[in-house]
């Protein structure tokens, strides 16, 4: 038998095909052989010893989070080259201030809010009370921005001294919220019926998806919580400068006025209403804080340590090998979806795993739920409720520590705790699902399109989107949204101890700052993280220093282990930077921005609905 040659093109696809599998070998051998290296260094370079007479800057980098939801391999790279990142988490804050309170090595914190994107007013509460934990110690805080958003003048204004650049600003608004409205551009233009299916006159999350404005009842709940909000937030301000909360109220109302008088120089208006204590150029605190504390003559400004390398530095020191019993975290933080999700978001699958990873664990003797979340999905919500219940049923205590938002899903999944903590500015309750069914026959008809068929039963076919509704569809949908309130309610009442009655006037998707919430017996303290924890601990007969406390989260590979380590290292991290490689992993990333009301329409339904029963709150100012 005879083989005859192969033609030029498939020499070609060869020859092609070689090159590129040769490069790829080529780039991962180079790769891997780098990280090698970077491992070697990790492991074998000597470390630098914090010095005397530091400073602690917090200046924390886009939104603050319970937990990162950037890949480690990502923030590893960007803290190489320098790169901003894009979250900071509320944990490190804290835990650096309590380290920093007693270690002598630390003179004085400075806050540096501007760098700062995000924040929720829970947050800040948390961040208020380690600030003045740490001012116990006698040392002192400042701080210093070039401007400031409410949000990023809050945390300046827990400083003793708040510093701005002359030509910053200061500004104090107020809440709002407005969405955007779609039921014009989804009916009228793309001629796509929207059927809503709700149970509770407050319940709007998806309103934008039938109107074409806010209903009132959600123009009232909104402004209801919102309002108490606000009134917490001035008032926390007010005592923070010694300030008179009304006369704060009053400035931001005569807003534009205040500015011309002061000839638009917005530096001198924060001056005079006294948010900030001096006007000064960044190079003239530097000289300041120089004056204070110490010059580091290679930096040309004050010595200093930035907190992730002081949180290394705690961290490496404390080498005693822990035996006391955990108090384990468990954090539930973004939308609740089906499945196994990473952090960032709330998986009926992953959450559960770790609530039972914490539960099995005969060394945790208590858990705490840090919930940071709108809701989502009823299914996965009542999977996590389930763990929380069984976590129960095993003897080991569950408390609840709500963070900026635990609505909706987020209070389905928190109801069954021991206890329930909250800020009084956190955004609660919203206790009601919704279902959504699209159909878009107009759609397929506008362009020619017609759909038509046989079936074997009334209900075969009658789920599909490019068929128009039929009633009976309409009162199955209902009936089963109906059906899901009862449940809600139900064991909201159950595990509150009353009746669904009751819960059903508090209920009906309506929102409540967590003062409020605590009013109408849905918490049952006002508190933060650390209330909760020394709960738990109390709840399962533990000592207040017998106990370690610690976060149950999923795993590292070796890989990405490797890689969060040589990231902590300053020498790795040069190396990192001079072989350039961040810079073209990270030159192109994928946008992270998705608008969140399309994104309830792109998550398949849950539980083998054709439709999706949804447990969420659009309640963030």
């Amino acid at each position: 038998m005879t083989h005859s040659a192969p033609g030029p093109i498939l020499r070609f696809a060869r020859g092609l095909w070689n090159t590129v599998n040769f490069t790829r070998r080529l780039v991962f051998n180079l790769v891997f052989l780098l990280l090698a290296v970077i491992v070697l260094v990790v492991l074998f370079s000597g470390r630098p010893e914090l010095s005397e007479r530091n400073a602690l800057v917090l200046a924390p980098q886009g939104e603050v989070v319970e937990q990162f939801s950037a890949d480690p391999i990502e923030r590893a790279l960007a803290r190489a080259i320098n790169q901003p990142l894009p979250e900071t988490q509320l944990r490190d804050l804290l835990r650096a201030l309590e380290a920093a309170a007693t270690d002598a090595r630390i003179e004085r914190v400075v806050i540096r809010s501007d760098q700062m994107t995000g924040i929720g007013f829970a947050a800040l509460q948390e961040l208020a009370h380690a600030v003045a934990e740490f001012k116990k110690s006698g040392k002192q805080v400042v701080s210093y921005a070039d401007g400031m958003d409410q949000k990023q003048y809050y945390l300046a204004a827990l400083a003793d001294e708040v510093y701005l650049h002359p030509d910053g600003m200061v500004l104090l608004e107020g809440l709002a919220r407005f969405r955007p409205y779609y039921r014009e551009a989804l009916q009228d233009k793309l001629g796509v019926d929207v059927h809503l299916f709700r149970v509770g006159e407050y319940k709007s999350a998806a309103e934008p998806y039938i109107l074409d404005a806010a209903s009132p009842e959600s123009r009232e709940a909104d402004l209801y919580w919102m309002g108490d909000v606000w009134r917490r937030f001035l008032a926390d301000v007010a005592k923070l400068r010694k300030l008179d909360a009304e006369t704060l109220q009053a400035g931001i109302d005569d807003f534009a006025a205040r500015v011309a008088a002061a000839g638009g120089d917005m530096g001198k208006l924060a001056l005079e209403q006294k948010l900030v204590d001096h006007l000064v150029t960044q190079d003239q605190f530097r000289d300041l804080m120089i004056e204070r504390g110490v010059e580091d003559e290679e930096s040309h400004s004050f010595r200093q340590v930035a907190m992730d390398d002081y949180l290394d530095f705690v961290d490496r020191e404390r080498t005693a090998f822990d035996t006391r019993p955990k108090v384990a975290i468990v954090v539930a933080q973004g939308e609740i979806a089906a499945g196994d999700l990473p952090p960032g978001t709330v998986g009926g699958v992953s959450t559960s795993r770790l609530l039972r990873d914490a539960r099995e664990d005969k060394d945790v003797k208590a858990v705490v739920l840090r919930v940071d979340s709108p809701g989502g999905g009823v299914f996965p919500s009542e999977q996590i409720r389930r763990e929380v219940e069984l976590t129960r049923a095993a003897g080991k205590p569950v408390v609840v520590s709500m963070g900026n938002v635990a609505a909706s899903g987020g209070y389905w999944i928190s109801m069954n705790a021991d206890a329930i903590y909250a800020q009084p500015t956190t955004i609660t309750g919203s206790i009601g699902i919704f279902g959504l069914f699209m159909t878009f026959p107009d759609t397929l008809a506008r362009i020619g399109v017609h759909v038509d068929g046989v079936a074997t039963t009334k209900i075969a076919g009658a789920f599909d989107p490019s068929r128009p509704m039929s009633p009976e569809v309409g009162q199955t949908i209902q009936a089963i949204i109906d059906q899901g309130y009862r449940q809600f309610i139900g064991k909201v009442a159950a595990a509150r101890e009353t009746t669904p009655e009751a819960i059903d006037k508090v209920a009906r998707g309506r929102v409540w700052s967590g003062a409020q919430a605590e009013e109408r017996g849905l918490v049952d303290e006002l508190g933060g993280l650390s209330d909760a924890i020394a709960d738990a601990a109390r709840r399962a007969s533990l000592a207040s220093d017998g106990f370690q406390v610690t976060y149950v989260e999923k795993t590292l590979s070796p890989f990405e282990q490797a890689i969060a380590n040589a990231g902590r290292n300053a020498t790795a991290r040069a190396l990192i930077a001079e072989s350039g490689l961040p810079a073209r992993l990270l030159a192109s990333p994928a946008a992270r921005e998705i608008g969140t009301t399309l994104r309830l329409l792109e998550s398949p339904p849950e539980g083998g609905r054709p439709f999706k029963a949804v447990a969420y709150c659009f309640c963030e100012p």
